[in-house]
Formats: C-alpha cells, sequence, structure tokens
C-alpha cells in the first residue's frame, strides 16, 4: 500500500484505557496517520498542548455530562474533524451527532483496517459510517439504492468496470483486506435494501443503474 503524501495529525479520547491502548497500537501501523494524543477525557484533549489536530476520534460515551453536540461544535470551531465511536448507540442520538457536523460514526466492534479508513476519510472531508449502523439507520429504506460513502462508491466503480481487487487496493492506496471489507460493507448495504449483488456482473449491473458506473466503462482509474 502507498500511503498518502499528507500526513494526518490524529488524537484520539477514549475513557477505557484497554481500548485507548488499543486503538493507539492499531493506528501506528498506519504510516500517513500521526499519533499526537491518546487522552481519556475531553478536558485533557483541549488542554494538551499538540491540541489542535486533523482528525479526532471521539468516544461518543464519555462519562462527563456535556452533549456531543457542543463537543462537535468546539471542535468545528477549530477547523478539528470528527469520528465518534460507541460500543452501541440509539440511530436518533446518532442522527443527532451526524447533523451537529460528525464525519464519521464507528461501533467499536470495527476492524482496524476500517478504523484507520474513516480517520482517512474525515481528514479528506468525507463521510464514514460503520456499516452496521448505516443499516440500522435506514434499515426502513427498502427498495431504494443504499447510501454509499464517497470511498465505496470508487471501489464499487473499479470493480464494477472489471478490475481485479489487488488492483482496487493499488488504484486506491488502501491494502487488499481494505478493499475486501469495502466490497463485504457494499453487498451488505445493497442486501439490506433488497439488492443481490453476490456476484461482479450483479455489482456491476448495480453501478450502472445507479449513476455509479456508466454502461460502457471498462477498468479505469478514479
Amino acid at each position: 500500500m502507498s500511503p498518502t503524501d499528507e500526513r494526518i495529525r490524529l488524537a484520539i479520547v477514549d475513557d477505557h484505557r484497554m481500548i485507548l491502548g488499543a486503538l493507539t497500537e492499531w493506528i501506528k501501523s498506519a504510516r500517513d496517520i500521526d499519533m499526537v494524543a491518546a487522552v481519556p477525557s475531553w478536558a485533557e484533549l483541549l488542554a494538551h498542548p499538540s491540541f489542535p489536530v486533523d482528525v479526532v476520534l471521539l468516544d461518543l460515551d464519555l462519562k462527563d455530562n456535556i452533549p456531543i453536540s457542543v463537543k462537535i461544535s468546539t471542535l468545528k470551531t477549530m477547523a478539528v474533524r470528527v469520528v465518534l465511536m460507541s460500543t452501541y448507540s440509539e440511530p436518533n442520538v446518532v442522527r443527532e451527532a451526524l447533523a451537529a457536523g460528525a464525519l464519521g460514526y464507528l461501533v467499536k466492534t470495527e476492524e482496524a483496517d476500517m478504523i484507520v479508513e474513516a480517520i482517512r476519510s474525515a481528514s479528506r472531508g468525507e463521510a464514514f459510517i460503520s456499516a452496521e449502523l448505516d443499516l440500522a439507520l435506514n434499515s426502513g429504506e427498502i427498495g431504494g439504492a443504499p447510501k454509499l460513502s464517497a470511498q465505496e462508491r470508487r471501489v464499487m466503480a473499479l470493480y464494477g468496470g472489471g478490475e481485479p481487487v489487488k488492483a482496487v487496493a493499488f488504484q486506491l492506496s488502501i491494502s487488499e483486506e481494505t478493499a475486501k471489507s469495502y466490497l463485504k460493507r457494499i453487498r451488505e448495504k445493497y442486501r439490506v435494501a433488497g439488492f443481490d449483488v453476490g456476484t461482479k456482473v450483479a455489482l456491476r449491473k448495480r453501478a450502472i443503474e445507479d449513476g455509479i458506473l456508466i454502461e460502457s466503462d471498462g477498468p479505469r482509474a478514479l
């Protein structure tokens, strides 16, 4: 995998120290992300000498009685992008957080590759929602095309255009495992929406119908 040239300055806030430690170790392997701070509280984030950063990975369930909308608004005024994490959450709470300006939302059981991709997406100003939560948020929208992130659309376009997974990963500067995880997320979203895209042919057909590909498209870079 080729890392992007621009490095991302990241801070993590989580009051579960084991999770904080595990996240720190996972993210250290991403060569385009600089771990600037890993702290257990909101107050320690704001007081950290290296704050503000580019992206904050923020636990939604910090026990400090500060509304998440206030935290997100504070970070937005400093041009800091926010990815939220939680062990669980009510869809209405998540909608409120996203409406306040969070760019990502992950459940803490998400794979390490996807956590890193969420950070990268936020640094580009793109939304990234945990597949599990996306299904919960949109569970009533059967029959319509699912909401795909910008990166998911890129993966679907390249793969549906005929590229093998390895080439998709190379062109998007992600690992092959991450590309496979994206395809798994895409297929699950379509399954819940009522569409079977289990084969490459079916996925290509759906990509054309949803405007992600035009019918004449073959393998191409985005």
